[in-house]
């Protein structure tokens, strides 16, 4: 199979149970499977939504001729999208494209005062249509256009927006000024939308193939669905982790790619992990304050750094490494120079290195004992990087149902929210107050 799946000598897993484990074992994947096909979540199938790339590939048409490209939006919203720009954008179209993921102002104040406005093509992105970071910059932003001389108007030259099909605020817009839209079907949260507009339009700018793109996940499927449920990478990487979760303790989760081009995708699967597993409450209990904790890394370059914790540091991290057999570019080490480190380099090449130093890692921690599962594609492409996406939000699901917690809802990210809106709202009460005792009386 194009998306290989393998696990350490020392940390088999288990491939035999008792009758009652085998009964538990398959109600679980039954549930799994009438999850992916209900209405309520629509990742899965989503790749194969056909009128979404359509409608992504007109907006794409219209504005192909906009010099920049920044995309706005926070969490699952941006984090897809500029892991698709980074692995695979084609270089002279990647370096005008930009993502505005936080509200810092001092970063903000950098990207807008760098490109030319009536140049840019603005896509906001909130499945709600409210997220409060979002609205924050379409605002300033409005703002930035209006001193550029673009009039309410001539928005619709300059925005376009992906949000909920039916309502929130950003719909509300899209309809009061004609603004072009593209739409985030209802059943598919931020950080599940790889499969969605939200990363189709900037990906379509970067000249990444999204049939491909979408192809690659359509070919893992089978695989992912197989009855045969010990041959089913998916199922097994599942058990693994739970097994290692129940029996030593195991509750963090590194994910490696040994790419630079896939550094983005290790914080996708972060946010993607921590949001679905972290619950405070499972299906049937409250207070239970379950999750696996998900730690960035990539190779080789936290080799020299986070490496050192991994292998000799608390018992209680399992690896997830993705390697990429052949790399398109490379170039051979060898060199002028006598001296022992250059004489070893120079029968090989940069990604001999890369191999070796990634073999190595994998033998050492074999050597201490510690746990990891290894993933493999061929090579990184549109087609490739469509399995992953898809398998890891599944093993995402899988794991909620193991775990017995919602992997769709968010409810302490919620709550940060309100408590900052009532914050907010003190102060704007406090400076009225105080503007009061000056002398001055808000209408």
């Amino acid at each position: 199979m194009t998306f290989g799946v393998d696990f350490p000598s020392t940390f088999k897993p288990r491939e035999s149970f008792d009758e009652g484990e085998s009964q538990n074992l398959k109600e679980t994947w039954g549930l799994f499977k009438e999850t992916i096909a209900s209405d309520e979540a629509g990742f899965f199938y989503a790749n194969s939504n056909k009128e979404l790339r359509g409608d992504s590939k007109r907006v794409f048409e219209k504005f192909r001729h906009k010099k920049y490209f920044v995309h706005v939006g926070i969490g699952g919203s941006s984090l897809g999208s500029s892991t698709l720009v980074e692995a695979l954008g084609k270089k002279d179209k990647k370096k005008n494209i930009f993502f505005l993921d936080n509200i810092d102002p001092e970063e903000t104040y950098d990207l807008l005062s760098s490109i030319k406005l009536k140049e840019t093509l603005f896509y906001f992105v909130s499945k709600s249509g409210g997220t409060a970071e979002t609205l924050a910059i379409f605002s300033l932003v409005l703002n930035q256009l209006r001193q550029e001389g673009i009039d309410k108007e001539e928005w619709k030259d300059s925005i376009v927006c992906a949000t909920d099909p039916n309502s929130g605020a950003l719909r509300d817009l899209v309809n009061r000024y004609k603004l072009d839209s593209l739409s985030i079907p209802s059943n598919i949260g931020g950080r599940f939308s790889a499969f969605t507009p939200v990363s189709y339009l900037p990906a379509l700018f970067a000249g990444i193939d999204i049939d491909l793109y979408c192809l690659g996940a359509e070919k893992l499927k089978k695989s992912l669905l197989d009855e045969e449920l010990k041959d089913n990478s998916l199922l097994k990487c599942a058990l693994y982790l739970k097994s290692l979760k129940d029996s030593k303790r195991i509750n963090q989760t590194v994910f490696m790619p040994y790419s630079s081009k896939l550094k983005l995708l290790s914080s996708w699967f972060v946010q993607l992990w921590a949001e679905s597993l972290g619950k405070k409450n499972s299906f049937s209990k409250e207070n239970v304050y379950e999750g696996l904790t998900p730690i960035s890394a990539y190779g080789v370059t936290d080799q020299h750094s986070q490496l050192q914790l991994f292998m000799e540091g608390p018992r209680d991290k399992c690896i997830l490494f993705l390697q990429i057999k052949s790399f398109k570019h490379d170039f051979e080490l060898k060199s002028p120079f006598e001296e022992e480190p250059f004489t070893k380099l120079n029968p090989h090449s940069l990604s001999d290195l890369m191999r070796a130093e990634f073999r190595g890692t994998l033998r050492a921690l074999e050597e201490e004992g510690r746990p990891y599962i290894h993933f493999t594609i061929p090579s990184l492409n549109e087609e490739t990087l469509g399995m992953v996406i898809l398998f890891f939000q599944s093993l995402t699901v899988f794991m909620g149902q193991f775990l017995e917690v919602n992997p769709f809802d968010q409810p302490g990210v919620e709550l940060g929210k309100k408590f900052s809106f009532e914050l907010l709202a003190t102060k704007k009460e406090e400076e009225k107050k105080s503007h009061s005792k000056e002398g001055f009386t808000y209408v």
